[in-house]
């Protein structure tokens, strides 16, 4: 649809007309208006997979692999694969917008929600997600660059002021965001939090750059609760409000537009706006159809299967005789896996980005399925099972109604009387039936212990809450809401617990009652946890596995209480004993492979003792036989690390995400990540790009050309060859310096890469384009982008900490810098 068509159907609304459009129509909706052709344009969350419009694990999802597992795959064509299967479940779905990819930075390791985030360099972060937007939209999907901007930590993120200076904003934060709006992201959602002192939702961010010098024609969408008032974000360049259908905007902006506060142009724009977003996806007016691909089920499982080891990053790989992986099925009879994660792994991080998937392949499930029935395989967890409580579901829990597996879960009124009544599969209930006159959620089941001893049971929710058992109630009281945290409230609220004794194999009949009082939200959660077990008769079957056995895999990694939303780290060590676990199967079997699950860096104190060691993130639905395929050597582990990695916590040069008196300072500026410990004493445990492969690489040449192209950008060549003894990729990275500079640079930065493959004893040569934007530097003084001219050194290597070639290039002012020009919009990317 034109610009003139949109504007005539703008001028054929009133202003109440215009005001009601800006602001949702539920949780997941936006208003529809049949004067103009406009239907509800539904959302979604989304950077690991599509929920859709209600929280209900009976609505499953395909659950891709974590952002920093994709990153860590250093590969734009999987991202954009994985970009399209996003769009594939979300018309499945019937989603239209997707709240998705998240382009925040990796500032810190102690950030809670990384796992959502794809790494701490901004030129990574920004490929990768520029690659999923396109991945996205082509599939006709809306996506999303979130949280804009600087929305890096957690803690009091609703409030926090975010104080950076104008260089690092530019050339760091506001640099993948810039990258999307050049891959043509049709949404981008303003965050919670301020950034020197404006709220993002009231940003003069968003008119610039954002809709101005960039030229973002999209629609600016609040994260959920972000619109706080009403002038000043209707003044902005914020274009929607969600959730609806309250919020500050409605009734009071109809009459701040009365009343001339707000212009009623600014409406017109914001409409527009959205009207074209509509009509790009297909939501506006008689949709044209459109040809959608039918991807089937075994080819979406095969290319998360792919991805799985594509992101995996093999850091260590040395044992008593050699490299350990890839491991020979040949030579194996017997083979111990072990670790808390073998059996139960991690497959997404925690928080509103949750989805639930069909099915999950584990770690245990996948080496089973791959090692076939002539191995023997053990299973030990190592350590006690977890003492934080989990929703009831599985063979734990049966309806008491129908025996299945799973909770009865009902609505009663004021008085107690049953409304509505249906079966789930789980004690977490995060969107109980929306029923009229309903005014308590109750969730029953029939729990048989495996296990004698103290149980903790759990409610999760806000108001007053009840829990019985066998018709004796054991916990009771009023909870007020202490926050205003979204997540908190709506999705993960916190447990009130109860220890009582419960018998192995005896039926007990739960009972947990929450009343739906006004303003604590309907999240309500019903978990369990066995009785503490033996830490030391844990290790011991598990050093007598690893003992037994020709190969041992070990799991370890994060649980949902240190890697999720809502929340930052206090450490980054993994919790509950597993570094004594590590220790004690490494020294009982000194050929010990360590897989760690996790979102983020976490300390590994025992790296080095032992043989192999392989990074696999939070690895989606398709974990355990993605993992065996790289085990077996089926599968090379494709992953190059997308953050640095410390020794210990206290190296780490930018570690603080809590506030100073609501500020949260930004004084590293620059310099985060690798570019942090380039300016270090002390080196990482991996450099930020490490990884090895199941072969070995030479660096021999590196061609630069004398000076850069006619639009500043510039070409490397670089040439490697295979020394290993199989076929392998690499991935080729540059990076830049300016060794005599006037301004304020990185040691160096990460300025392009390129993924090559060769058979061994081959050579292979990647090209990598160096764009112009690698070379400029952000002038506070000017407020525009400027190029310093003289010699640059370009790097190129394995990791930010590995670079063996370089070579100087000669870099000229350009000639409108020259003639004095100011504008950053002189400058066409």
């Amino acid at each position: 649809m034109t610009d003139e068509e949109l504007d005539a159907l703008v001028a054929s609304l009133g202003p109440a007309g215009k005001v009601r459009l800006l602001t949702g129509a539920s949780g997941w909706r936006t208003q529809g208006e049949p004067a103009v052709g406009l239907r509800p344009l539904v959302t979604s969350d989304g950077p690991v997979g599509v929920r859709g419009e209600s929280w209900d694990e009976r609505e499953t999802s395909l659950v891709l692999p974590s952002p920093t597992a994709l990153a860590a795959a250093w590969d734009e064509q999987l991202a954009q694969e994985m970009g399209g299967l996003l769009a594939f479940e979300a018309r499945r779905k019937g989603v239209d917008v997707l709240l998705a990819p998240t382009l925040n930075l990796h500032r810190t390791p102690l950030g809670g929600r990384h796992f959502e985030c794809y790494a701490e360099d901004p030129l990574l972060t920004a490929r990768t997600g520029a690659a999923v937007i396109r991945g996205v939209q082509e599939g006709g999907v809306a996506a999303t660059a979130k949280h804009f901007v600087a929305n890096d930590a957690e803690t009091d993120r609703l409030t926090v002021d975010v104080r950076v200076g104008e260089q690092a904003l530019r050339e760091v934060y506001l640099a993948p965001f810039e990258a999307a709006v050049d891959a043509g992201v049709w949404v981008v959602m303003s965050a919670y939090n301020r950034v020197n002192g404006a709220t993002m939702s009231a940003s003069p961010l968003l008119a610039e750059p954002l809709k101005g010098a960039w030229g973002f024609d999209g629609v600016v969408v609040s994260d959920w609760g972000a619109v706080r008032s009403t002038v000043e974000t209707a003044r902005a360049a914020q274009d929607l409000a969600m959730p609806g259908p309250e919020s500050a905007w409605g009734d009071a902006l109809l009459a701040a537009v009365r009343t001339g506060a707000v212009a009623e142009s600014a409406l017109d724009d914001k409409v527009r706006r959205l009207l074209r977003l509509a009509d790009r996806v297909g939501a506006l007016g008689a949709p044209a159809p459109r040809w959608r691909p039918v991807v089937p089920e075994s080819h979406r499982r095969a290319l998360l299967r792919r991805a799985v080891a594509a992101g995996t990053v093999l850091v260590r790989n040395t044992g008593s005789a050699g490299p350990v992986l890839p491991l020979d099925p040949g030579r194996l009879r017997t083979v111990a896996v072990i670790g808390p994660r073998a059996a139960e792994p991690r497959i997404q991080g925690g928080g509103s980005a949750e989805v639930f998937p069909a099915r999950t392949v584990s770690p245990l499930a996948g080496i089973r399925q791959a090692l076939g029935p002539d191995v023997r395989v053990l299973h030990a967890p190592g350590v006690p099972p977890e003492r934080r409580p989990v929703p009831l579901s599985g063979a734990l829990a049966r309806n008491p109604m129908s025996g299945q597996q799973g909770v009865l879960v009902r609505l009663l009124d004021a008085e107690g009387r049953e409304l509505h009544a249906e079966h789930r599969l789980s004690g977490r209930i995060v969107e109980p039936a929306g029923v009229d006159g309903a005014a308590t959620v109750e969730i029953r089941a029939l729990l048989r212990p495996g296990v004698t001893g103290e149980w903790t049971l759990a409610v999760g929710g806000f108001g007053p809450i009840s829990l019985a058992v066998d018709g004796r109630t054991v916990l009771a009281g009023e909870f007020a809401r202490d926050t205003d945290d979204p997540t908190r409230v709506h999705v993960s609220p916190p447990y009130r617990r109860a220890t009582l004794p419960l018998t192995a194999g005896q039926g007990y009949e739960v009972v947990a009652r929450r009343g739906l009082a006004p303003d604590t939200g309907v999240a309500t959660v019903l978990a369990a946890a066995p009785p503490p077990g033996c830490p030391a008769a844990a290790l011991a079957e598990a050093v007598s596995a690893a003992r037994a056995a020709d190969a041992v895999v070990l799991v370890v990694g994060t649980t949902e209480a240190t890697e999720s939303e809502g929340s930052d780290r206090g450490s980054l060590s993994l919790p509950d004993g597993q570094d004594a676990l590590v220790r004690a199967v490494s020294g009982a079997h000194p050929d010990t492979v360590v897989l760690v699950n996790s979102g983020g860096p976490v300390a590994l104190p025992w790296r080095e003792e032992v043989a192999a060691l392989l990074i696999g993130w939070f690895p989606g639905q398709e974990a355990g036989h993605g993992l065996a395929d790289v085990l077996l050597g089926r599968a090379e582990p494709g992953g190059r690390l997308p953050t640095t990695w410390p020794v210990r916590q206290s190296d780490v040069p930018v570690l603080d995400t809590v506030p100073d008196r609501g500020a949260l300072r930004y004084d590293e500026g620059l310099h985060i990540g690798y570019r942090a410990w380039l300016r270090g004493r002390s080196a990482p445990a991996y450099w930020f790009g490490h990884g090895l492969g199941y072969t070995s690489w030479q660096y021999e040449r590196l061609d630069v050309p004398r000076s850069v192209a006619a639009d500043g950008s510039f070409e490397v060549r670089v040439q490697v060859r295979n020394t290993g003894g199989r076929e392998g990729r690499e991935v080729v990275q540059v990076y830049l310096a300016r060794p005599e500079t006037a301004v304020e640079r990185p040691a160096r930065w990460l300025a392009g890469h390129a993924a090559v493959r060769a058979r061994p004893g081959e050579t292979a040569e990647a090209v990598v384009r160096v764009d112009r934007r690698a070379l400029e530097h952000w002038s506070v003084t000017e407020h525009g982008w400027r190029t310093e001219p003289g010699d640059f050194t370009v790097y190129a290597g394995r990791s930010a900490g590995d670079l063996p070639l370089t070579a100087e290039i000669r870099v000229p002012a350009p000639a409108w810098q020259a003639a004095g020009e100011r504008s950053e919009t002189v400058t066409p990317r």
